[in-house]
């Protein structure tokens, strides 16, 4: 074998080897973080206002798992008040494994059920309205 023969195999070894990664990322899943990316960036803000009024509060949210449920405690000062609002349980990795509930309270302590077979990384972005104010609070968990 001449020198003519092995530059040409080792240049279709290489071409064979891009196309082969050309066809594999090709396959791979590409979820999005959500689908109207732009409107809610432009609503950022409000995240922002409502982190700050969650940071003010007396007291942190406190969050446990408790027999497949997520116990989450309200600070002590919306004791006895009407608090209504939403959980997101947004995992990275898969769309498909997402969790959203709606909630509505009058005690500070709220549990969510949650599926047996959805183990990973997510992270939790939770909403809640009291008296009219919302607030924000976003926090990365291991189920």
């Amino acid at each position: 074998m001449n020198w003519g023969y092995k530059i040409m195999l080792v240049y279709l070894v290489f071409v064979a080897g891009i196309l082969f990664f050309v066809y594999k990322s090709s396959r791979q899943n590409e979820d999005l973080v959500t689908q109207d990316y732009y409107g809610e960036e432009i609503q950022y803000q409000k995240k922002i206002d409502q982190t700050a009024r969650t940071n003010a509060l007396s007291d942190t949210i406190v969050l446990k798992m408790l027999d497949g449920n997520l116990v989450i405690h309200f600070p002590s000062e919306f004791n006895k008040k009407k608090i209504a609002g939403d959980i997101l349980l947004y995992c990275p990795s898969d769309e498909n494994k997402d969790l959203r509930e709606n909630f509505s309270t009058n005690d500070p302590v709220y549990a969510m059920k949650l599926p047996v077979s959805n183990k990973g990384l997510y992270r939790l972005k939770l909403n809640w309205v009291v008296d009219g104010v919302t607030y924000y609070y976003e926090k990365k968990l291991t189920l």
